[in-house]
């Protein structure tokens, strides 16, 4: 193996650890609904979205579709078992009205990558196949990289990063920076293309959290102090009220 080779295939397995992280990072939010048997305010979109993505992903990876991506086949396979039981915990504890809708949407991703495979294996050879299912991979990718944005507004209109957890978001560039140099390296631009993308989002993230924590902190601190304050301020107004009854 020389040096381009043993340096591809090294990114390759940064990029499968960093995305596990990334799949994983999520199992607090399902603790939490296992434990309160709700879903209650979070979507489930997301990650019926990001189990369309991995499949996509794993196929695309496949020998038969495209060469020297299996690593892009391993995780986004893992990715995709992974998002599964998240969309079947979600579907389990989410109201009869949300279930309908997830279930839905659950269907019909499954509906596309099989669409997807069945095109690509008996109407598509050669290039064309690794176009079409190159293609379809980095729409998906794109679309789930791009869910942070509101997310990014927020802490833009807030002016706090409470709900853009730094370890995400640094996961999230090492994740995109990963798979981009890989897809460089492989000289492969549905790899490269949407994770370039992942990684300037990600930068614009750190950069967001670099801008706000400290503001985000000294609001926490100012909002902290009140209650103290007021706390403090009542010993002191009884006192005056009993020196005054006191004198009375």
């Amino acid at each position: 193996m020389d040096a381009h080779h043993a340096l591809h295939f090294t990114f390759g397995i940064f990029g499968n650890a960093t995305a596990l992280f990334l799949f994983l990072a999520p199992l607090i939010t399902f603790k939490r609904i296992i434990k309160s048997k709700s879903t209650e305010q979070f979507s489930g979109i997301p990650y019926v979205m990001t189990l369309l993505n991995c499949l996509l992903s794993a196929w695309y990876g496949l020998p038969f579709v495209s060469k020297n991506n299996i690593l892009v086949s391993t995780i986004n396979g893992t990715g995709a078992a992974i998002e599964i039981i998240y969309v079947l915990i979600f579907i389990a504890y989410s109201i009869k009205k949300e279930r309908a809708k997830i279930l839905g949407l659950f269907i019909f991703v499954l509906s596309v990558f099989g669409v997807v495979v069945f095109v690509s294996l008996f109407a598509l050879h050669g290039h064309s196949r690794k176009l079409f299912c190159g293609l379809a991979a980095t729409i998906f990718s794109i679309i789930m990289y791009a869910s942070p944005l509101s997310i990014m507004r927020m802490v833009i209109k807030t002016k706090s990063v409470e709900y853009m957890p730094f370890f995400l978001s640094l996961f999230v560039f090492l994740c995109g920076t990963s798979w981009f140099v890989f897809g460089l390296l492989g000289k492969d631009p549905f790899v490269a293309v949407p994770n370039g993308f992942g990684c300037g989002l990600g930068a614009m993230q750190l950069i967001l959290y670099a801008i706000y924590c400290n503001k985000g902190k000294s609001k926490n601190l100012a909002a902290a102090d009140k209650p103290v304050d007021m706390e403090l301020g009542k010993p002191q107004q009884e006192k005056q009220s009993r020196a005054q009854n006191g004198n009375v």
